[in-house]
């Protein structure tokens, strides 16, 4: 949801699952869960708006998880 210029992102939501995705390191994978993150059902097939919108939130994520120090 736009307000103004910021992006309010649904949880579970293509730019929720975008900018999480890309904040914690994995691999664009345009997904979306309509009842909320991580809970049944898993949409894997996009129409063009909903995976222009994860793709969007996932190139405009700046901040990334801090894993820390590994050693």
């Amino acid at each position: 949801i736009r307000i103004g210029e910021s992006i309010m992102r649904v949880h579970g939501s293509p730019e929720d699952r975008g900018s999480a995705d890309r904040y914690y390191g994995r691999s664009r994978n345009p997904h979306y869960y309509p009842n909320g993150t991580h809970t049944v059902p898993l949409v894997t097939l996009l129409n063009k708006a909903e995976v222009a919108a994860y793709n969007r939130a996932y190139d405009e994520e700046t901040d990334r998880k801090d894993w820390g120090e590994i050693i």
